[in-house]
């Protein structure tokens, strides 16, 4: 099976590593030249993953085209580009495996709903968890799930993929495995900001088990099994992005924590904070199925300028009292 990864960032360069890691070759395509130059000539992604030395079985394209010679996609692209990418490949049957984190602005779509409506001929995985681009090319220990309802298509899939170091767990609950993923990057956000405006251990404790309990009631909601939210795709994942500066989301709301202005934050990045992007489109599909997200809602205020830091922390120590399980 040919992989081929679709987006040459950070996470789709550690991919294709991973990919290409017993010799085999993996194409990955890149929208800017220079990365496609850097991979093909210097073994290693320059811009956005700098000093990981590349497998020689790595190779880029800038021509989108050539990625129909693959047997299935890897779909590292942002949640946001996932669509009109998708409209530039060739329809057909090749599986898609979705590795964006986040729910579609404008639809409320997570990302298995828009890949299957733009290619619904093409089976459909979801590939989630607690990772870090740089460990995962480095090769140090990572688990994580994947998702698809085709169980032979998973585990053909996670047989391709699974490395000594790097350990695909099955689960048949895609829905799950995306609440997990867009979810957890905005209360990483939260939990950055708990973290810049320096409200403590505690604090950030009690936001990630009350945040989880957020991502809970809107992934039950959703379809999704409680099991796939307390595993790798969600309070894996959660844990991971919301104790590190590593993670943008973490990192995009330590800045605010710290005082910076959240547009001047988003406007000055290389890569993609998924959090915020998805932070408005999570609070109206909430509101819509009668979802109570506190966080989630004080994360929306702190992006737009609706409140200030002090006002939203306020606001959460005002909740009433309530039993924790409610």
């Amino acid at each position: 099976m040919k992989i081929g990864v679709i987006g040459a960032g950070a996470w789709g360069t550690a991919l294709a590593q991973v990919a290409a890691a017993d010799g085999s070759e993996t194409l990955i395509w890149a929208l800017e030249p220079d990365v496609v130059d850097s991979i093909n000539q210097a073994h290693e992604n320059r811009l956005f993953l700098k000093g990981v030395a590349l497998d020689p079985a790595v190779h880029a394209t800038g021509d989108i085209g050539e990625m129909a010679a693959c047997d299935a996609l890897l779909m590292v692209t942002p949640a946001q580009h996932l669509r009109a990418v998708l409209g530039r490949l060739p329809a057909g049957e090749r599986p898609l495996v979705l590795c964006a984190k986040g729910i579609e602005a404008g639809t409320g779509l997570l990302m298995h709903e828009v890949a299957s409506a733009v290619q619904p001929g093409a089976p459909i995985a979801v590939l989630s968890g607690p990772t870090f681009a740089h460990e995962v090319a480095a090769g140090l220990p990572t688990a994580v799930t994947l998702a698809a309802a085709d169980r032979d298509l998973g585990e053909r899939l996670i047989a391709r993929i699974a490395r000594p170091a790097f350990r695909p767990y099955f689960s048949d609950d895609v829905a799950g495995a995306e609440v997990g993923g867009a979810v957890k990057n905005v209360l990483a956000i939260a939990c950055g900001v708990v973290d810049g405006k320096g409200l403590g251990l505690n604090a950030r404790a009690a936001l990630i088990s009350r945040g989880f309990a957020e991502m809970t009631r809107f992934g039950l909601a959703k379809g999704a099994r409680p099991e796939t939210l307390a595993g790798l795709a969600g309070l894996g994942d959660l844990v991971l992005t919301c104790s590190s500066t590593s993670s943008r989301n973490f990192s995009l709301g330590k800045g605010i924590g710290e005082g910076a202005d959240p547009a001047a934050l988003l406007a000055d990045r290389l890569t993609v904070a998924e959090g915020a992007s998805t932070a408005p489109v999570l609070k109206a599909a909430a509101d819509a199925l009668g979802v109570d997200m506190p966080i989630v809602a004080a994360v929306c205020a702190l992006l737009t300028g609706e409140a200030s830091v002090d006002e939203v922390v306020g606001r959460l120590l005002a909740r009433p009292l309530r039993s924790e399980g409610a």
